[in-house]
């Protein structure tokens, strides 16, 4: 950034009534590529919206340059823009309205393969990955700002549009940025600065996410083992008083040691290390066992568009075994997500799938959740324990215990859904499916909304449990980590692969 291009925060806090969002945060951004990373919940939207003036802080103050011109891409595409064309989207993203850089929105969609009757088309029309590709591309190739700040840029996005945004930020790289993101790959590939967001304020290191991150778990390593030695001087020192003032009874010199001494911990107290100690917050999968060793099993199956009119492509064979965790991989609409939701429609608990003739054939046993990327079935205006009481079988005691391994405050548990951020409605969308009990999982892109250390949970447990699993996932590393399997459509056929590596390397 120039010397006039300053963008930052001192000692801010933000509450929303007497619920703390964040508090005692503070930070510059610099020239770099920055990554603000925290938990769900931690307030990094909140943040963003307070540096652009959305909101206003309850105390501290931002520090910003006069002049100063922000490109921001929230994580959804705003309502306003969803009935104008495509080109209309674009051409109010250029700094000059006289339709003398009406050429630069041209070249733009030549560049990403959209025709002139594509951009004439509303900007609902296009998928959720060609929006946010698209807003991304108006916020830093045309309207030229001096700092870019990007909201979860890669939700929704595929690998292909993914590589396409990671190419145009490597061709800018003088360009400063913002980035709240949990795609692993993508912060380690983009950015060269990270800032943690966490209860005890920001902390900031000189370096991409896994560097940065490591330094961080041994700086709290540190600091929680020096709070440790100085609780052991502590104890040892009050042990130290007491005797003195037991012999301070016969010699007033022990008295006054047992003062001086009493000051000394007092100094210690009052400079003991703070050592931070994050708040449990479980994501669990039920293990449901099933007994027979085929959970699911498809054969001479085509998967269609949602209205029919049109086939995607062919399953001759395929049989989904207990613990198989099984990555679907596909370019943007080849249907991957399409047969997860194919997948769940045809399962019926009241039918016991013996025809031995049915296409798709679930285990007598299966119990059957589904994750939708959308979160569409989440009542918005119902509170978080009624919504997980709602499963069958469910109890409110139980419902209160997971809730609070969960993470989730007391006094949040009876407000509306509609109050949490994307993240914490993933988690308790999880949460829900765990009071099912079931064996097979149906995930599209469950990865898109948890923090880092929901995916690091989810992959743990995906991998400890014997449940079987179909997902899709745009996060290259979720994939590779948590699958046993890899299904690829490829030319109209559903084809086992070894790796997804040469997938990922052709996107």
């Amino acid at each position: 950034m120039s010397r006039q291009a300053v963008l930052g925060v001192e000692n801010a806090s933000f509450f929303y009534g007497s619920n703390r969002v964040f508090e005692n945060v503070t930070f510059q951004l610099d020239d770099a590529r920055t990554a603000l990373v925290g938990d769900n919940g931690a307030g990094k939207s909140t943040l963003l919206k307070c540096l652009l003036g959305e909101l206003e802080l309850n105390s501290g103050k931002i520090v910003k340059s006069r002049g100063l011109k922000i490109g921001y891409v929230p994580q959804e595409a705003p309502a306003h823009l969803l009935d104008q064309p495509l080109r209309r989207v674009l051409e109010q993203a250029l700094t000059l309205d006289d339709g003398s850089e009406d050429w630069k929105v041209d070249v733009l969609l030549d560049e990403v393969g959209l025709s002139y009757d594509d951009a004439e088309r509303p900007f609902s029309a296009l998928s959720g990955g060609w929006r946010r590709l698209m807003l991304i591309a108006a916020a830093m190739r045309l309207s030229e700002p001096d700092l870019l700040i990007l909201d979860e840029p890669t939700n929704h996005l595929d690998l292909s549009n993914i590589n396409t945004l990671e190419a145009w930020l490597a061709e800018d790289a003088r360009l400063p940025m913002l980035v709240v993101s949990h795609d692993r790959a993508f912060l380690q590939r983009a950015t060269t600065r990270t800032l943690f967001l966490r209860a005890d304020g920001a902390h900031s290191f000189n370096a991409p996410f896994v560097a940065a991150r490591e330094a961080l778990l041994e700086r709290d390593a540190a600091d929680a083992a020096r709070r440790q030695l100085e609780a052991k001087e502590i104890e040892r020192l009050q042990k130290v008083v007491a005797r003195y003032k037991v012999w301070g009874i016969k010699n007033d010199k022990f008295d006054k040691r047992a003062k001086a001494t009493e000051k000394r911990i007092e100094r210690i107290e009052a400079e003991r290390t703070e050592a931070y100690a994050a708040r449990e917050r479980r994501l669990e999968l039920h293990d449901g066992e099933i007994d027979a060793k085929v959970a699911l099993r498809i054969h001479d199956h085509v998967v269609r568009v949602p209205d029919g009119s049109r086939d995607l492509f062919r399953i001759d064979r395929l049989s989904v075994a207990a613990g198989d965790k099984i990555a679907l991989l596909g370019v943007n609409g080849a249907g991957k997500s399409t047969l997860l939701s194919a997948l769940a429609q045809a399962f019926d608990p009241e039918i016991e799938h013996y025809d031995g003739q049915a296409p798709i054939r679930f285990n007598p046993q299966a119990r059957l959740v589904y994750f939708d990327q959308r979160l569409a079935d989440l009542p918005l205006t119902s509170s978080l324990i009624d919504y997980l009481t709602s499963a069958e079988g469910a109890t409110e005691r139980e419902a209160n215990a997971l809730l609070a391994k969960a993470g989730f405050a007391y006094v949040r548990i009876k407000g509306p859904i509609a109050d949490l951020s994307h993240g914490e409605r993933a988690r308790l969308a999880f949460l829900r499916m765990q009071l099912a009990k079931p064996n097979l999982y149906l995930l599209d892109e469950p990865t898109n909304h948890l923090d880092i250390e929901g995916q690091e949970a989810l992959e743990a447990q995906l991998e400890a449990s014997d449940v079987a699993c179909l997902f899709v996932s745009h996060d290259r590393y979720f994939t590779r980590s948590a699958a046993t399997r890899f299904l690829e459509i490829r030319k109209g056929r559903l084809i086992e692969v070894e790796d997804p590596e040469a997938f990922f390397a052709a996107q």
